[in-house]
């Protein structure tokens, strides 16, 4: 499985250094950047401290959508104040939805946003699932840097693990069942409702391969049943 680290528009290189020296600390080698130089500054490499190799190999992109395009699975970090519904997983939790993914998901990535304001809104829908650190209050917070550590420590497991033998399955079934979802939505006028749009968006990046196939089984029915229904 392919683990990307994305840092969004990151404005200080320091901070882009001890991203990508955590990352080498932990074992994850792919970094990208979104709309951002900085990774190329002096500073970065200073803090980098043997890690440069991972700054030098890391891909820019315009957008976090371009950065996403072959992109299996996302998981975006927010603050939870920043969280509209605030449905979000921790990293404990975000570490065992990805490790039962290993068996059918080809990519995944981890996003971090903007230092002063973090991802906007049309950034964090671009996720399957949201995830913050429990904290004991909004401030201090933790700098970018720190908060790649935390993360990077919590999955380092993921990147000692051989994913074992196990029935082929279509990697994309997942954004499939994203697109399915919101086509009926708007079919039936759910859309309108945000909070359960919202909350009905992130629960599907929870579910394990098993039952995504068997929503995929029941959306077909329900589609067909609407189909026949309209040309009555």
């Amino acid at each position: 499985m392919q683990f990307s680290i994305i840092l969004v528009a990151p404005a200080r290189a320091e901070n882009v250094g001890a991203a990508a020296r955590a990352m080498k600390t932990m074992g994850f080698e792919c970094l990208r950047i979104v709309d951002s130089q900085a990774h190329r500054e002096p500073a970065a490499r200073w803090v980098a401290h043997g890690s440069s190799d991972i700054l030098e190999r890391a891909q820019t992109f315009s957008s976090l959508a371009d950065a996403l395009v072959d992109v299996d699975f996302t998981v975006a970090t927010t603050a939870r104040s920043r969280a509209r519904f605030h449905y979000y997983s921790s990293p404990e939790q975000v570490l065992g939805v990805i490790r039962e993914k290993q068996q059918w998901v080809k990519s995944v990535a981890l996003v971090f946003g903007r230092e002063d304001s973090g991802l906007t809104n049309e950034e964090l829908a671009l996720a399957d699932i949201l995830t913050g650190v429990p904290m004991a209050a909004d401030y201090p917070s933790l700098n970018l840097g720190q908060a790649v550590m935390v993360y990077c420590y919590q999955l380092s497991s993921l990147m000692q693990v051989t994913a074992g033998a196990a029935p082929a399955a279509d990697s994309g079934q997942l954004s499939a069942l994203r697109q399915r979802v919101e086509r009926l939505l708007g079919r039936i006028d759910v859309e309108r409702d945000e909070k359960l749009h919202d909350w009905l968006r992130q629960r599907l990046g929870l579910l394990e391969q098993r039952d995504t196939a068997m929503l995929h089984r029941l959306l077909h029915d329900v589609e067909k049943a609407l189909s026949i229904e309209n040309k009555v």
